[in-house]
């Protein structure tokens, strides 16, 4: 399916019921909550040693910065103060947080648009692998990457332009991996077209339904010991994929119907 035929029926798209769009979320949460708990402690465990580039070094920089100053002014100095981080410190700390938060970044667009290519299989009930690594193999990576930057990117500038516009921001992102999910051969700056476009045009049915879904799954996982939020966790990333399969649909949906008609 090419793009100008993906603006096509977003622009056309029809009108779309939230109640519906919630109760078919519901549905499918019970076929797909196992591959989301999957994806949600994946993310957490390839991210440690992201965390790790972060952690380790500001623990053997407070820890030489501590001691430095303890020697030199001794510890029991009236006049001793908390040690301060020197400005190259501080430089190469930042590089690394950025360093890290840019691949945690990767690791998330490549895990759930792999999450919304299982939703599928699940939801059309068809038969097909399991491939929770499927974006970062070597056809997709470079591109994984890219739009890992570019999301991390929308995310600081709307966030620096105050409250407002990250606000707004949400849906679109929201919609890049999704987007990015069923179109892989699509160029990065197509994804993030296309995920601005949908997200304009079903902007407050996605927003409401993010929302509650999102309130909805926190509570039932507090109710659930706590832990149970980490099952109830991947609830919120269903509506859009619902909203995406009624507004564009699927090109394998079309081939089927072209078969039918023949």
């Amino acid at each position: 399916m090419n793009i100008t035929e993906i603006q096509r029926r977003i622009q056309n798209a029809k009108d779309l019921d939230f109640g519906t769009i919630f109760n078919q979320s519901i549905e499918l949460f019970k076929k797909v909550w196992v591959q989301g708990l999957v994806v949600l402690l994946l993310n957490m465990v390839l991210a440690i040693p992201l965390m790790m580039l972060i952690y380790i070094p500001m623990i053997f920089t407070g820890l030489f910065e501590a001691y430095t100053n303890s020697y030199a002014y001794g510890a029991y100095d009236p006049y001793y103060s908390q040690p301060e981080i020197s400005p190259l410190t501080m430089l190469v700390l930042i590089v690394l947080y950025l360093i890290a938060m840019f691949g945690i970044s990767v690791i998330g667009v490549g895990l759930k648009c792999a999450f919304y290519r299982i939703c599928k299989l699940k939801d059309l009930e068809q038969m097909g692998k399991e491939d929770y690594f499927y974006f970062f193999k070597k056809p997709y990576l470079g591109k994984t990457i890219r739009l890992g930057l570019a999301y991390i990117g929308i995310t600081l500038i709307a966030t620096l332009l105050c409250f407002l516009p990250i606000i707004y921001a949400i849906v679109p992102l929201t919609y890049m991996f999704v987007v990015y999910a069923f179109n892989p051969d699509k160029s990065v700056s197509e994804i993030i077209k296309l995920s601005f476009d949908l997200g304009n045009k079903k902007w407050l049915l996605t927003f409401g339904l993010i929302i509650v879904s999102g309130l909805l799954a926190g509570i039932v996982g507090f109710i659930m010991c706590f832990v149970g939020v980490y099952v109830t966790a991947s609830f919120s990333y269903l509506p859009p994929y619902l909203i995406y399969k009624e507004v564009v649909g699927f090109e394998d949906d079309d081939e089927t119907l072209q078969i039918g008609e023949n």
